[in-house]
């Protein structure tokens, strides 16, 4: 039988138009990433371009991201994630453009390199703004239902990206995913502009450039989730090195590559619908701790597997407890972070993320350079749960959280929201 919650969320007009958003943005945006990658090795032949083209991106987005939070705090956050949101969509036009009349490298590098300056801006106000959305209460279901559509366009994204590329080449591709960004601009706009936070007057910019980081800081809970998921993914994060394990561990081919690389994703995917019906508030700091333990073990079993069937398994099992991680995470910085600094805190999260994303690849190319791949992997995991130990020792806060209770620090016990659609039935009028 459906939950009665779950469909008065799903009632909401600006959810739904939100949930539209990051449905077509997600498929667009990684059918982008697919497409000029291919793109990029097909004009070069060189994978060090690749590695380029990733860092172009990185660089920007990861140094402006704390100013994108600190802006996000003192302007209309829905006017930042349209203009962002447009940003994207003239940049997919600009790689249309350029591969119609003869792309080149640094034309496409440049076109990238703003697509980061706008993710830069665009990730702590969409954080924000889908606070503001999604009611207190509503909090854990509604982010499990983002995460379920944006695992599942970053599934099909990249199959349609590639599909395209073979039916009606790359200029239409890009014009394709362009139409898929502003369909996202427009789901977008369909969103009322929100209340701007108050903002302390005469805070000088520095001191209120980092506030986010003080309050990460002063809050063990926030703090401890965001240094799990970093040094987890840092440690534990074997994706880089699943080309050498198809290759010469399992022995599987390029067919066997494509079928490990789904598996998290499926995985991920299962356990996000899952918590769309049965979020994970009660005793969600012990189930992260013991999902993050989970893909530590799902990484030492798949990094000492030979075992072409083992391997997926444990590939799944990752997948489903980093599922379930990115929910409690997620619902975390949602609940524990004050409204007048959410794009702040959620540009710290950010920052975690890019590193372990980004470092976390160097990393386990370093590690299996030096000690092999297998020691590298196997080490990986025995340290994310060397991690997960550390950090339920040193932040007892997080073993005993409950997130139907958790609130910021400076707003003391949390006190259930009123449910928007009620609200409206009572003043006799509602706004569709």
């Amino acid at each position: 039988m459906p939950d009665p919650s779950s469909r008065s969320l799903t009632a909401l007009g600006e959810f739904r138009a939100l949930v539209a958003a990051r449905a077509t943005n997600t498929l667009a945006t990684s059918a982008l990433t697919t497409v000029v990658a291919f793109q990029v090795y097909e004009l070069t032949r060189d994978p060090l371009s690749l590695g380029w083209l990733g860092l172009v991106e990185a660089i920007p987005a990861l140094s402006l991201v704390l100013f994108g939070g600190h802006v996000a705090d003192r302007r209309e956050r829905r006017g930042i994630v349209l203009a962002t949101s447009a940003l994207v969509t003239a940049c997919a036009i600009a790689l249309a453009v350029q591969s119609a009349v003869g792309a080149t490298l640094l034309g496409i590098l440049a076109v990238i390199f703003v697509t980061g300056v706008g993710s830069g801006f665009e990730r702590p106000a969409l954080t924000a703004l889908e606070a503001q959305i999604i009611p207190r209460e509503e909090a854990a279901r509604g982010i499990s239902i983002l995460s379920t559509v944006s695992q599942t366009g970053s599934i099909v994204g990249p199959a349609a990206g590639g599909i395209a590329i073979a039916v009606v080449g790359i200029p239409l591709t890009y014009a394709a995913i362009a139409i898929l960004l502003g369909a996202s601009t427009l789901a977008l706009w369909s969103i009322a502009a929100k209340p701007i936070p108050p903002v302390v007057e005469g805070e000088p910019f520095i001191q209120g450039l980092l506030a986010g980081i003080r309050y990460t800081r002063r809050t063990p809970v926030l703090l401890g989730s965001m240094a799990l998921d970093l040094f987890a993914v840092f440690f534990g994060g074997a994706v880089a090195l699943l080309p050498v394990y198809a290759t010469d561990v399992l022995h599987v081919g390029s067919i066997g590559l494509g079928v490990l690389r789904t598996a998290p994703s499926i995985g991920a995917l299962i356990a996000l619908l899952a918590a769309t019906r049965r979020p994970p508030t009660r005793q969600a700091g012990r189930m992260l701790l013991l999902s993050v333990g989970g893909f530590g073990l799902s990484m030492i079993v798949f990094g000492g597997s030979t075992v072409f069937a083992v391997s997926l398994v444990a590939l799944f099992l990752s997948g489903v407890t980093d599922g379930i991680s990115v929910v409690i995470r997620m619902t975390i910085l949602r609940v524990l972070s004050p409204e007048q600094m959410r794009g702040r805190v959620a540009s710290v999260n950010w920052v975690f993320i890019g590193a372990s994303n980004e470092l976390g690849a160097f990393e386990s190319g370093v590690a299996a350079r030096l000690v092999g791949t297998i020691p590298s992997v196997v080490g990986g995991g025995v340290l994310t749960l060397a991690v997960v130990g550390l950090t339920a020792w040193l932040v007892p806060s997080l073993r005993s959280l409950d997130l139907a209770t958790a609130a910021p620090e400076d707003e003391g016990p949390s006190v259930p929201s009123v449910d928007p659609l009620s609200s409206a039935r009572r003043a006799g009028s509602g706004r569709h």
